[in-house]
């Protein structure tokens, strides 16, 4: 049995709030399956589990804060997934079987006192009517018996089961099912926004009369875990996050800098022409150009692709771009786009718009905010010339461009007008000297000065 660990999303990361299972006890999993919802000081992440299997115990309830590490839940193997109960799914590994033998009748539960209430055990429920339910795929608790006593009966199952049969069951998280008992909504109406369409607690919250309170915090659940941090401070701790790597970048990395000017004549002609004769869904902006260049230099000069840790570098594998996005409260994060350098523009820029969106609205996963192998900051659209940043360890190496502004401009002795940016690259002095970062910068100037081969 694994454990599912609270995940280090960050350099800067030392804990994080679990804010909501998007999986149950006894939920299959597949690997790459996003199953919790974490609050890191940077931003709201969707977290996948890495191995195949099935949600076992969930050891840490949504609200509390935990240190990275800690097991938030336990996987269990896969032929321990719980299994499919009859007639709701048609997956059968041996269709030829021989016919199971009969169940012996139902007998209805005898009044009289029952046993004390053991673990699951409901309104005094006996073990055929809960494996009677367990096959049905029937939730005892949220059944109201009508025998003796308010005792479950086979006719509750069967009755419960057509019931579920006749109406397709609504996907929802554990937690957004609490939420819309506590609301008062059906989640029939609402519109899921999750994985699959799967309905979310903020969804609910969006589709309650009015809008909805966010949920209150539950209590801890173990010793070892800290309650949640109040809302009001969630700014302040995005700040001191930033200011502990920014302390921690600029005390133990010793950065040179270097900068060159790019004339984006032709970028600026190939872009204008490629935009005009495509749709509108296809059109590019100039990021992309700049960033595809960014990767492609970072493929030819792999010293500034990787990291430096344990005194020596080591090269990144694949260019994965971290790209700075401020957000719309403050703060910056970095998702990465992924083998950056072999995306074609469109493939770039379709992804750029998806983490830029999913970055200011919470919806990052874990695997897009970690393994960057090189970041770019682009504050051209802020108006900002140049920028020089600050490299986000262990990387060795921060490329930043500015605004694409008209400049004069010589060509072949004869000023004229051209659209320039500059380009600049901050880089560790313990990885690499001037030389490399220079030939770095001479090899994104060259790049986008083909811009149809990008």
């Amino acid at each position: 049995m694994g454990e599912f660990t609270m995940p280090s999303l960050g350099a800067d990361m030392d804990e994080g709030t679990l804010v909501e299972w998007l999986v149950a006890p006894g939920d299959p999993l597949r690997k790459g399956d996003p199953v919790a919802v974490v609050e890191t000081a940077k931003s709201t992440i969707e977290v996948e589990c890495f191995e195949s299997g099935a949600m076992g115990r969930l050891l840490v309830e949504p609200g509390a804060t935990v240190p990275v590490g800690t097991p938030l839940a336990l996987i269990e193997p896969a032929e321990g997934a719980r299994r499919e109960p009859e007639g709701r799914g048609k997956r059968q590994k041996h269709p030829v079987t021989p016919p199971a033998p009969q169940e012996p009748a139902e007998p209805e539960p005898a009044p009289g006192p029952e046993p004390a209430g053991g673990d699951g055990e409901v309104g005094g429920t006996g073990p055929l009517i809960r494996r009677l339910a367990e096959r049905r795929g029937v939730d005892l608790t949220a059944l109201h018996g009508t025998g003796p006593a308010g005792r479950v009966t086979r006719a509750d199952i069967e009755r419960a089961a057509t019931d579920t049969a006749r109406s397709p069951r609504v996907r929802a998280t554990p937690l957004a099912r609490r939420r819309a008992a506590e609301l008062g909504v059906d989640l029939a109406s609402v519109t899921g926004t999750g994985r699959d369409s799967v309905i979310r607690a903020e969804d609910v919250g969006g589709a309650a009369p009015g809008g909805a309170a966010p949920p209150p915090p539950p209590p801890p659940a173990a010793a070892s875990v800290r309650p949640s941090r109040p809302p009001g401070e969630q700014a302040p701790g995005m700040r001191q996050a930033i200011a502990r790597l920014m302390t921690r970048a600029n005390r133990d990395i010793p950065h040179y800098y270097l900068s060159t000017t790019v004339d984006m004549a032709v970028s600026m002609d190939w872009l204008h022409d490629h935009n005009r004769r495509g749709p509108m869904a296809e059109r590019l902006l100039p990021a992309a150009l700049l960033l595809k260049a960014a990767a492609l230099a970072a493929r030819e000069v792999p010293a500034l692709n990787g990291f430096w840790t344990d005194d020596r570098f080591t090269a990144g594998e694949g260019v994965h771009l971290g790209v700075a996005v401020s957000l719309r409260g403050g703060g910056l994060i970095a998702p990465v786009l992924h083998g950056a350098d072999t995306l074609d523009l469109p493939a770039l820029m379709g992804a750029l718009k998806d983490l830029v969106t999913r970055a200011r609205t919470g919806r990052l996963r874990g695997s897009e905010v970690s393994d960057a192998t090189l970041t770019v900051t682009n504050l051209g659209d802020q108006g900002v010339e140049t920028v020089f940043g600050v490299i986000h360890p262990p990387q060795v190496a921060l490329v930043g461009f500015g605004r694409v502004a008209d400049r004069p401009w010589a060509v072949d002795g004869l000023l004229g007008v051209r659209p320039v940016v500059t380009v600049t690259l901050s880089a560790d002095h313990r990885a690499t000297d001037g030389a490399v970062g220079a030939r770095y910068l001479t090899a994104v100037d060259r790049l986008l000065q083909k811009p149809e081969e990008l």
